[in-house]
């Protein structure tokens, strides 16, 4: 049985596209043999009202770090809980939310990149593409989002959906990002609800390329359910990935963020304080 001591990508209910209590996700981590459990819900953005249904709101967030804090304290004897979220990189309001963000118990942040520029007007990386203005797009603003210095690891690295990825120019694009995180020493995630769902990501092309470049990997659950922490299955066609690429995989994290400079410290602590 492949082993999955912690997972660091857990949705709440917030998000409006997850369900379960909070407790429901623990228990269900603590039955699949999980020694820690990262919440890490979609960030709140501060957008305009009604702009979004895809993350939890502003006035969420406290309520969110206090429902989490108290749960912790509860299962302190069973599992480590950890608070996080799923953040895209958005220029306009990303310095405003590492602002938001400092009066709450936030212990990390992964970045999810999933829209292209942002939510309010532009495109879903997701949706199956042949523009190649969208590889270039998305690997620019991840990387952004990585040169950050705040992430603690990259979520569904492969999510760009194009249409032909013997493309060289597809494959080229890709290398470019992977070299930028292993340059970051920022991990890649093989993200499990990919292989739940059957969609388009873990991407082997991706993986392979990975590989080559020596990008070390953690597996994400990204649980939406809480029945969907720690599936068996799932867990084992992952692994599947990290030996047929030769991937070096953590299967725990510090919440530092890797890509710190020694010179500077625990670099979200720098960026928060700038």
């Amino acid at each position: 049985m492949t082993s999955f001591p912690a997972n660091y990508h857990t949705h709440t209910w917030r998000c409006h596209h997850a369900q379960g209590t909070e407790r429901e996700f623990i228990e269900s981590a603590i039955k699949g043999g999980l020694k820690i459990l990262g919440f890490a819900d979609h960030s709140p953005m501060p957008f305009p009202k009604g702009v979004t249904s895809f993350r939890m709101d502003m006035e969420q967030l406290g309520e969110y770090c206090d429902t989490l804090g108290e749960l912790r304290d509860e299962y302190k004897s069973d599992i480590e809980i950890h608070i996080g979220l799923e953040v895209e990189y958005y220029p306009v309001f990303f310095r405003r939310l590492m602002d938001f963000c400092k009066d709450y118990p936030i212990e990390y942040f992964i970045l999810g990149q999933h829209y292209r520029g942002n939510e309010m007007f532009d495109k879903y990386y997701n949706r199956r593409t042949d523009d190649p203005s969208m590889i270039t797009d998305y690997v620019n603003q991840t990387i952004a989002g990585l040169d950050q210095g705040v992430f603690l690891y990259l979520a569904h690295p492969d999510l760009i959906n194009y249409v032909d990825d013997t493309d060289p120019f597809y494959l080229s694009e890709m290398r470019r990002l992977c070299v930028r995180a292993k340059e970051l020493n920022v991990p890649l995630e093989i993200n499990l609800l990919g292989i739940l769902d059957g969609r388009h990501y873990p991407h082997d092309t991706f993986w392979a390329i990975a590989s080559e470049v020596g990008n070390k990997v953690v597996f994400g659950s990204d649980a939406h359910y809480a029945q969907n922490i720690a599936v068996p299955w799932v867990l084992e066609r992952a692994q599947a990935i990290v030996d047929r690429y030769h991937l070096t995989r953590l299967e725990t994290l510090p919440l530092s963020c890797p890509s710190q400079d020694a010179q500077r410290g625990n670099p979200r602590s720098a960026f928060l304080s700038r």
